[in-house]
């Protein structure tokens, strides 16, 4: 009851911090409270549990309670910066992923510290109080289920100190072999949001106009009201749905970009009855879209998870200097992608050729007839378009007036030689045909360039049941092969989510040297021993085992989310470190045990302690693994089994390890 007291007290005070801060409520410093949950009470734990150590070797409770705080004060104090360090790099990282998941390092650091400084204020207080513990003989086992456990913990440990360079190769071949398993996990960098929500943007080709466009959308939502939306009937599908044409909606989420406005763009947000009726949708209203319109490029999905709104699965970027050359490798590419297994929605971020007519004007002419250039772009504005001729102001809004021909609409290209040409000066019309000849020609839609030079995107999105490396893995080896063929000056990048994670892998593995040197300089600065901070450092790598065999063993994806378990794991395996060696200093310096007694003796005063934190923290991470959804879960395996195992092998490795470089005899 001392221990669990401190929980909503050190909840309420970060809370209180959150707001002085200006941290408000979402779904990351929610997510970032419960795994404080299960942190916040490891300090607890240890200073109660030193104070009942005390108190059955006969200490009073008031004097318990100030040794106790007063050996754990710094340990503590360090173990707590270097977990809260340990997201120092989200905090710092430059890219979105650093927007989005900061918060997580100060709502941590928030609660630790909350915790640190009642477990040193509150906890020997009460502990003080309502502990009460009777005074143990030397040498008597504990009792219950941690004693029973402490005495195999014995065993087993006394059997790893005998044979300690056999002891660190067994756990440093797990290491290994676990890294062989690491391949056989699914990457997902950002699963698609958990929302009841589906996207539909559709791109008509360029020059479309709007009319076409509200007309498509009108079919859209005639199919949505006749086959998809709820009733009496029918209780799974649509809701309800927003449409944007010409024009998408401002960013309403870090999961959606808007598109680039043009008069053949539509974008349409349908909310449904449930996210697992999300696939459903979206399958029905991709086969309508390619049924009944083929020239629409429209692409159908659940709103993206990390910021990647907008991006295929699957984007390969051609880079190179002919238009033509850049269309046929494009058209190669596509039709790779299409053989592929698990690929939908293949497409390029030029479009297909529209055609376009040539007004080749005719210099000579044009001065005989008193026009020019201006003029006849001018008319033939006016005339197919429209001109803006002033503006009409309607409370806060100007709506622009526009000037053009009656049944400009409607107009046949064979009736565009006898549109009139106006000359400014003279004010004497003119016919086009009489100054210009009309050409009709095939032209590229538009001509994108990046750094300067012009590239063409090619991408894919993967079916359900699929993920963008399973695409990737198809597509790559070819790729290689393929474009040792290209003329010179052509290359490829791929973009999509291999660029997104890149990206934000890099932004956070960026800021890893510094939050590295942190760690290193506090741990350091807490055993002032080389040495010591080495088997800190060690233990570090050591999750990974529990992490991959998680992932594999629940079935889940590898991440930014599991990568991002990975960095709390360390944070929690670096504090059960330290409480351990810093139990080993005072068993050999303050006790004046021998060395090898000093170890055994540390390791089994700090068994409880660890175990307990280990329990605490895990059980308060399947909240997160139950409700989390597809973002979180595989976080909150990285953690909560990569600790299970980091903390086995803790309680073995340290100790061992500690006497191999102390050079200690049995």
């Amino acid at each position: 009851m001392v221990v669990a007291s401190l929980i909503p007290m050190a909840m309420v005070m970060t809370l209180w911090l959150m707001y002085l801060t200006g941290v408000g409520l979402n779904q990351v410093s929610l997510a970032a409270l419960i795994m404080a949950l299960g942190l916040l009470v490891d300090n607890a734990i240890v200073v109660s549990e030193a104070m009942m150590v005390k108190m059955e070797e006969g200490m009073k409770p008031f004097n318990a309670a100030m040794s106790a705080s007063g050996e754990l004060l710094i340990p503590l104090l360090v173990s707590s910066l270097t977990t809260s360090a340990a997201f120092l790099a989200f905090f710092l990282a430059e890219n979105t992923m650093g927007e989005m998941m900061g918060p997580l390092f100060i709502v941590i650091s928030l609660a630790l510290l909350s915790s640190w400084l009642l477990a040193m204020t509150m906890i020997p207080s009460l502990g003080e109080r309502f502990i009460k513990v009777e005074q143990k003989e030397k040498g008597t086992e504990e009792s219950g289920l941690f004693g029973l456990l402490n005495v195999y913990y014995k065993k087993l440990l006394k059997t790893t100190l005998k044979f300690p360079l056999l002891s660190i190769a067994i756990i440093i071949g797990m290491f290994i072999g676990s890294l062989s398993l690491f391949g056989k996990l699914p990457f997902i960098f950002f699963p698609d949001s958990d929302r009841n929500l589906v996207t539909l943007d559709m791109n008509l080709p360029l020059g479309t106009k709007i009319n076409k466009a509200e007309e498509i959308v009108e079919k859209i939502e005639a199919y949505i009201e006749s086959d998809l939306l709820t009733n009496q009937e029918r209780t799974a599908g649509i809701v309800d749905w927003s449409s944007f044409i010409g024009e998408g909606p401002s960013s309403y989420d870090l999961g959606y970009q808007p598109g680039e406005a043009n008069s053949g763009y539509a974008h349409m947000l349908l909310n449904t009855s449930s996210f697992s009726e999300n696939n459903m949708v979206v399958q029905k209203l991709d086969q309508f879209c390619l049924e009944n319109f083929p020239n629409a490029k429209t692409t159908i999905g659940p709103l993206a998870g990390g910021g990647g709104g907008g991006l295929g699965d699957v984007e390969i970027k051609v880079t190179g200097e002919s238009p033509e050359e850049l269309y046929r490798i494009s058209e190669v590419i596509k039709q790779k992608m299409n053989s592929s297994t698990g690929t939908k929605n293949i497409n390029d971020n030029w479009g297909a050729k529209i055609k376009k007519l040539i007004v080749d004007i005719d210099p000579s002419k044009g001065d005989r007839a008193g026009l020019t250039n201006q003029d006849i772009a001018l008319s033939l504005q006016t005339t197919l378009d429209g001109s803006k001729a002033g503006s009409f102001r309607d409370g806060d809004d100007n709506i622009p007036i526009i000037m053009r021909n009656e049944g400009s609409e409607e107009i046949d290209v064979h009736q565009l030689g006898g549109v009139n040409l106006i000359a400014q000066n003279s004010g004497q019309t003119v016919p086009l045909v009489q100054v210009a000849d009309i050409e009709p020609d095939w032209h590229y839609p538009k001509i994108l360039r990046r750094n300067l030079y012009r590239n063409m995107t090619i991408s894919c999105d993967a079916l359900d049941g699929y993920t963008a490396s399973n695409l990737t893995d198809q597509i790559l080896p070819w790729l290689e092969n393929e474009s040792k063929s290209w003329p010179p000056g052509y290359s490829y990048t791929l973009g999509g989510e291999s660029e997104q994670s890149g990206e934000a892998m890099g932004a956070v593995i960026e800021k890893l040297p510094l939050v590295g040197f942190i760690i290193l300089l506090l741990l350091i600065l807490q055993f002032n021993s080389f040495r010591k901070t080495f088997i800190v450092l060690a233990t570090i790598p050591l999750g990974l085992i529990g992490v991959i065999l998680g992932l594999l063993i629940f079935r889940s994806s590898f991440g930014f989310m599991a990568f991002l378990g990975v960095i709390s794991l360390a944070g929690i395996v670096i504090n059960n470190a330290i409480v351990l060696l810093d139990r080993i200093k005072i068993e050999s310096e303050e006790l004046k045990k021998a060395p090898y007694e000093a170890i055994v003796s540390a390791a089994q005063q700090r068994f409880r302690p660890i175990l307990l934190t280990t329990f605490t923290t895990t059980l308060g991470l399947i909240p997160l693994y139950l409700g989390g959804g597809e973002m979180w879960e595989p976080m909150a395996i990285s953690i909560m089994v990569g600790l299970l195992f980091a903390t086995v092998i803790t309680l073995l490795f340290v100790p061992v390890l500690y006497k191999v470089l102390f050079r200690i005899k049995t």
